[in-house]
């Protein structure tokens, strides 16, 4: 009953997170937060572009894909953890999108993280752009750098026809865990 409780909360808070995260911004600090957004996306792009080369040939013939740069903290038995990004479909459109996650859990630490999700599915990018999209649970795997075969080296699926890479620090992760986290258009900015 507790651990359902606790479940219960966390969506609860998934949910009223867009609303306090609000604030009005003038036409130069939309422009301003754009130019990082799409700074901080290249950035990551050429970091795992580096890291799985294979990645550039995957993405280039995927139906779209979202790169999002979070932050994340946790601190006992609770944590969380926030971040922006941009999502591409194959005619190059952007969409601007946050996320916010919410976990609960015995821990301590405070993780920066990157995510590249490739979407072959256009019905699950266009989902994924909508901001209507959220995971929950808890995934792990094992990322191996391969240098043959397999286009989606070092990315794991989410789901069918949806993969992740995962950056943190200079390489690709090895472990992602996602308690319950949402992906929602940045509405400001679109």
């Amino acid at each position: 009953m507790r651990s359902r409780s606790i479940g219960l909360a966390l969506l609860l808070l998934l949910g009223l997170a867009p609303a306090f995260a609000h604030a009005e911004m003038s036409p130069k600090e939309k422009e301003k937060e754009r130019a990082t957004i799409r700074k901080d996306v290249k950035s990551t792009l050429n970091r795992l572009y580096r890291s799985q080369p294979s990645s550039k040939s995957t993405i280039a013939g995927a139906a779209g894909y979202a790169v999002l740069n979070n932050f994340g903290m946790k601190i006992l038995v609770a944590g969380g953890g926030s971040g922006k990004g941009i999502a591409y479909d194959k005619s190059g459109k952007e969409v601007f999108l946050k996320m916010v996650e919410v976990q609960a859990g015995l821990g301590m630490g405070v993780k920066k993280f990157s995510q590249v999700w490739v979407f072959r599915d256009e019905d699950k990018l266009r989902k994924f752009m909508s901001g209507s999209f959220e995971t929950s649970g808890q995934a792990n795997a094992t990322a191996k750098y391969k240098r043959s075969g397999g286009a989606y080296a070092g990315a794991f699926a989410v789901a069918d026809g949806v993969w992740i890479y995962q950056l943190q620090g200079d390489g690709l992760a090895l472990e992602l865990t996602a308690k319950a986290t949402k992906y929602y258009r940045y509405d400001e900015l679109n």
